[in-house]
């Protein structure tokens, strides 16, 4: 039984006395504040029986649960907030559908994400991110879903938001959910990678100064721009990205009534989380492995990620192994330079070397041997000799996997 009543919304924390109120946002939504009261005020305002009545906690803590819930843990008040859902047993057939229209073949893995959220809310989990160029894909209606069910334990942000100094508002969230969402800078995709895997942050409100909080806040992304909505590099796994398609067959029969439906199913959606077998068990720190979360979507945005000389590098080998119908091809670093230069472009051998070795994970012959050698003319032509050298071996899978558009951006 929680010490604190709706009929006396004042709190005694340490030496310091607050008032519970509901501030309203320009969304429409309402957080939970803890405004600073002063005795004088009590006094005009209650008597003193009422005053003593005030619960007395030694601290703040907020540790988040769903399933057992507790405003008081060893004398200190837990900000997290509760679920006012009453779950039960029912029909949820509808949220199944929309949730199998999200994450598509990864279906399971979907449900695993959902149910990891509910059931262990703590659990780090990777930056799930919704794209499609195309409008009514469900993309907000996901956001506006999982809103209506962790309510105030979960915020809708712009990228303004989520880019100020001042992140109290969202910092002991389990979930920061950011629409339209357009990170060009690489120093927002660093701070969503650390936030993602941080144990601890440093929240900020206005007037006051920054505290240390334990952080577990999970970030999802939508965005209608498929490209570039945020940087990322070939080694990252931090990223889920999904296209999502638009709405076809029988959930868009049901436009119009489906958010409705899906808030009205939340208790037995919570039920049979609740209920339901996880298909994974944890492989990572973030649960899934990277593999498990890889989409040709998250291929496509890492390839547009790519710089200049990446595709440059990409783009003439596999010119040279489409002349010569080859599925491999091996060149050492002075035979890319050459390569290059041939059409103009002058890329150091350093640069080759880093793009090569720490880019695209790749190594070379630790000794010299013979090997196929080909060289690429000023008229276009492709020629051919026996050479030894410590090469690197080139299969034309990773190109098509990792530079879908290549053939755009060839210009040889």
């Amino acid at each position: 039984m929680s010490k604190v009543s709706k009929n006396l919304p004042y709190i005694w924390v340490g030496t310091s006395i607050y008032k519970i109120s509901e501030k309203p946002l320009a969304s429409g939504d309402t957080i939970t504040v803890l405004i600073t009261w002063n005795i004088e005020t009590l006094r005009r305002d209650l008597t003193n029986d009422q005053i003593k009545q005030i619960p007395r906690f030694d601290g703040f803590c907020c540790l988040p649960s769903h399933i057992n819930h507790k405003r008081e843990i060893s004398n200190f008040y837990n900000e997290y907030h509760e679920l006012s859902h009453t779950i039960h047993e029912g029909d949820c057939s509808n949220t199944l559908e929309f949730i199998k229209h999200i994450f598509g073949e990864q279906n399971e893995l979907g449900l695993d994400y959902l149910q990891l959220l509910y059931l262990y809310p703590v659990q780090m989990l990777p930056v799930l991110c919704l794209v499609s160029r195309q409008r009514g894909t469900g993309k907000t209606t996901f956001l506006n879903w999982l809103k209506a069910i962790f309510e105030k334990n979960c915020t809708i942000n712009t990228n303004s938001d989520f880019r100020s100094q001042f992140t109290s508002d969202w910092a002991n969230r389990l979930l920061i959910l950011v629409d339209e969402v357009l990170f060009d800078r690489k120093e927002d995709s660093e701070r969503i990678k650390h936030l993602s895997t941080a144990r601890s942050f440093k929240s900020e409100a206005k007037g006051k100064d920054r505290i240390e909080i334990e952080f577990f806040g999970k970030f999802i992304l939508c965005s209608n721009n498929e490209n570039n909505f945020i940087y990322t590099d070939n080694e990252e796994i931090r990223f889920w990205v999904r296209k999502v398609p638009p709405f076809a067959g029988e959930l868009e029969k049901t436009l119009n009534t489906l958010f409705s439906n899906l808030v009205s199913e939340i208790p037995a959606f919570l039920h049979y989380l609740k209920n339901r077998k996880l298909s994974t068990t944890k492989q990572s720190r973030m649960w899934f492995t990277a593999e498990q979360i890889e989409t040709d979507a998250l291929r496509k945005l890492k390839n547009t990620n790519r710089t200049k000389s990446e595709k440059e590098i990409a783009n003439h080998i596999i010119h040279v192994m489409e002349l010569e119908e080859l599925d491999v091809i091996r060149f050492t670093l002075f035979d890319i330079v050459n390569l290059l230069s041939k059409s103009g472009s002058k890329i150091e051998i350093s640069e080759v070397k880093t793009i090569l070795k720490d880019k695209w994970e790749m190594k070379h012959q630790e000794n010299s041997n013979p090997y196929d050698k080909y060289d690429l003319a000023f008229d276009g032509t492709v020629s051919f000799s026996k050479a030894k050298g410590r090469f690197y071996t080139f299969n034309k899978t990773f190109f098509t996997k990792y530079f879908d558009d290549i053939d755009d951006n060839r210009n040889i």
